[in-house]
């Protein structure tokens, strides 16, 4: 399969590789590849391939967009499917998170883990929240920055210094295309699949979460948690002090997380490097 326009995909400054394990990172509402920065870097220095695309209308991809979590779970697999890739690691952030449970739910041999960071199901979101993504672009990109991050970033504390991360965070979603933040927002609000999907995980799952997180608060977790299987291997962690932005927050203690989950269930019989 090919794609035509072809989309963008970071790899981390690396070739893919056959034979090596592939984590593919599928990033949130409104974002692009760049919030997985840290840990796409890390990974592909460290013995595994990376793909970290744009979903299709954001960033450096060309759309159309899609509009439904389904159709973006379908999308992830076929992408993989096009670089040669048969077997990966799904790991999504918010909206990501839906995708890769739904992809890992629709291909259940080809998904060898399952990293859900910042997630819940159902993932309503807040009628004024909707509302302002489609009205007031600039409204709802405060209101995301207010319940994305934790009390010490809202004051301008970064574990970048001289970076202010809600700063960025405004500028990251202020370069996609009128539209694509209200389209994100609806998919997130109309998918309602999520505990059947868990149902069908057969990959070691982790369930990512920030204790500060108001957006998808860690006690929320736990239906989505409970709809798993009891043949899939399922753990829960919250990272103390960040908030739903963690990866920007908290970028190491996500990078351990991620990194300890995949090293205790190597794919293809390989420890990472």
């Amino acid at each position: 399969m090919t794609f035509s326009p072809t989309p963008y995909c970071y790899t981390g400054g690396r070739k893919t590789e056959s034979g090596r394990p592939t984590i593919l990172f599928i990033h949130g509402a409104g974002h692009d590849h760049s919030v997985w920065t840290l840990q796409s870097r890390h990974f592909a220095s460290h013995g595994w391939n990376v793909l970290a695309p744009d979903l299709p209308g954001h960033g450096r991809s060309p759309g159309p967009q899609l509009e439904s979590i389904e159709a973006l779970a379908d999308w992830v697999l076929d992408f993989a499917a096009s670089v040669g890739i048969e077997h990966v690691a799904l790991a999504g952030h918010s909206m990501g998170s839906l995708v890769a449970l739904e992809a890992a739910a629709r291909a259940p041999a080809r998904v060898t883990h399952l990293l859900l960071i910042g997630s819940v199901a159902p993932m309503p979101v807040a009628p004024p929240l909707l509302d302002a993504t489609l009205s007031n672009r600039d409204r709802a990109h405060a209101m995301i920055n207010q319940w994305s991050y934790a009390p010490r970033a809202q004051l301008g504390a970064s574990s970048i210094p001289g970076i202010n991360l809600t700063a960025l965070n405004e500028r990251l979603m202020q370069r996609q295309a009128a539209g694509v933040l209200h389209k994100d927002m609806a998919a997130c609000n109309a998918y309602v699949g999520g505990f059947e999907a868990a149902a069908r995980v057969a990959c070691p799952s982790l369930l990512l979460s920030a204790a500060l997180d108001r957006m998808t608060p860690p006690k929320a977790i736990t239906p989505l948690a409970a709809a798993f299987t009891s043949t899939a291997t399922v753990r829960k962690l919250v990272i103390p002090g960040a908030g739903h932005a963690m990866m920007s927050e908290a970028p190491g203690a996500v990078l351990d997380a991620l990194w300890n989950f995949v090293g205790a269930f190597p794919s293809f019989g390989q420890e990472p490097q």
